[in-house]
């Protein structure tokens, strides 16, 4: 039926924009997707699980599914790999930092991460 169609179609597109794997809208909640700290892209779930499932089926070693990066081993390398993409002047990982400094109640450092994000 018809109106079925119409609810059940997907968006063409949310303000994230697409997943660079599978081309599907990112989803608007965050906890349902995923940013690589190593070139910060927005990896939907679905590709970052079915990336992970290949990866220990064939026991491979971890890594991004985007750019095949290995995935940090610690919380200290994925730092790095975040404040060396903040150095690139990359908005999505600025963004992130924004976000870190919030949940640590720096709600200053966090403005000014955010608003240097926006550009």
């Amino acid at each position: 039926e018809l109106r079925d169609e119409i609810l059940f179609k997907l968006p063409e597109s949310s303000h994230l924009g697409d997943c660079p794997i599978c081309c599907l809208p990112l989803p608007i909640d965050n906890d349902k997707s995923s940013v690589m700290s190593c070139c910060s892209k927005i990896i939907c779930d679905g590709c970052h699980h079915t990336n992970v499932r290949r990866e220990v089926k064939e026991k491979l070693d971890r890594k991004c599914p985007f750019c095949r990066h290995p995935e940090p081993k610690s919380e200290e390398e994925f730092k790095r790999n975040i404040l060396r993409r903040i150095k690139a002047n990359d908005p999505v990982a600025i963004r992130q930092m924004g976000g870190y400094r919030n949940q640590e109640g720096d709600y200053d450092g966090a403005i000014e991460y955010f608003k240097k994000a926006a550009g």
